[in-house]
């Protein structure tokens, strides 16, 4: 309980805070995000984490369909082979299509 009412007394500072701080606050904010997602380092860093997470997903893909012996149901092959060659719904469903 205690968890919770600091988490709303948070909430209701952030509220108050955000209000008085106004529109034109909120666009400077969301434009350096814009910026630093930008930059060339934190686009190859975002990369880097994509490449890492697909291939940590074919290992843990490979290891489950050892141990389970090829039993995976079909749907659940196709999905994560689409995925992993990035022929996802959209070219990337790991959370890095595009953005």
């Amino acid at each position: 309980m205690r968890y919770r009412l600091t988490f709303i007394a948070g909430l209701a500072v952030g509220y108050v805070l955000g209000a008085r701080a106004g529109r034109e606050r909120y666009e400077q904010l969301r434009e350096g995000g814009r910026r630093i997602a930008g930059n060339p380092a934190v686009r190859n860093a975002r990369e880097t984490a994509a490449q890492n997470g697909r291939q940590m997903a074919t290992r843990a893909y490979d290891t489950v369909n050892e141990r389970v012996g090829h039993r995976l149901p079909e749907a659940m092959t196709d999905r994560v082979h689409s995925l992993v060659n990035g022929h996802g719904p959209r070219g990337d469903d790991w959370g890095t299509g595009g953005a």
